[in-house]
């Protein structure tokens, strides 16, 4: 089994993070992982649980032992696989700086979802 990153494609931020992560994570060698836009392909949000909705507001990840990451959980997943980021995936893994951490990724998730939903971009 591989990781399987699922994200949103139509919001041009979302689809840039994504972008640069898989580039690092590619320059590590890591090649294990199937990245799904669920834009193009709606119907793989069935694999994860989640509605459609769901994902596109935050970043879902399933590791190589079929646990669905979800959020800044998926995030520290993928960091945790890129030598260059470990450290960050560590970091945020320290009870106080995890809970800002994650107080903050939801916020900006929401409002990141909100203004895709006001340009209309699905």
């Amino acid at each position: 089994m591989q990781n399987k990153v699922y994200y949103n494609g139509a919001c041009p931020i979302c689809n840039a993070g994504i972008k640069n992560q898989r580039k690092r994570m590619e320059a590590c060698g890591l090649k294990n992982i199937e990245w799904v836009d669920i834009n193009t392909n709606p119907d793989a949000v069935f694999e994860t649980g989640a509605s459609l909705n769901q994902i596109r507001e935050r970043l879902y990840v399933k590791d190589i032992n079929g646990q669905l990451n979800i959020g800044l959980d998926a995030f520290a997943y993928l960091w945790s696989q890129t030598n260059s980021q470990r450290w960050f995936a560590k970091l945020v893994q320290f009870p106080v700086i995890k809970q800002i951490s994650r107080l903050i990724y939801n916020l900006f998730a929401h409002l990141l979802y909100r203004w895709n939903c006001n340009k209309k971009r699905w």
